[in-house]
């Protein structure tokens, strides 16, 4: 029995860029008022790897997170008698501590959209 062997002749199925190359890219595509879109159709490129070459250089320089914070768990709320009360919407009513020192003020006046908007960026 004979079998048969199909040859495809021609530039390679997976193509290589430099990382040169993808910065190149990137400061072309995420520049003011850029379309990746169109910037990855013209250098031959899909967006969705212009998206994951963008977000393995963002994990590349970002500072690790601390390993306490990636489980789920309880926040420590403190409350506190302020004698010097501000009127209301000048005072927040709601101070959230981040790590790093952030903080995260939310008025009284707040919507509770926003303030739903905001707690759920913090997940």
């Amino acid at each position: 029995m004979i079998g048969q062997i199909t040859v495809f002749s021609g530039p390679e199925r997976r193509r290589r860029w430099s990382e040169d190359e993808r910065l190149e890219i990137l400061n072309e595509a995420f520049a003011p008022g850029a379309c990746v879109a169109e910037v990855a159709r013209r250098r031959d490129v899909s967006t969705a790897l212009v998206y994951t070459w963008r977000r393995k250089l963002r994990d590349a320089h970002s500072e690790p997170e601390p390993d306490d914070l990636a489980v789920p768990g309880f926040a420590a709320a403190v409350m506190i008698e302020d004698v010097d009360i501000a009127p209301s919407g000048q005072q927040p009513a709601i101070v959230i501590e981040l790590a790093r020192g952030k903080r995260i003020s939310i008025f009284a006046s707040a919507s509770p959209a926003l303030v739903a908007s905001a707690l759920k960026a913090l997940r």
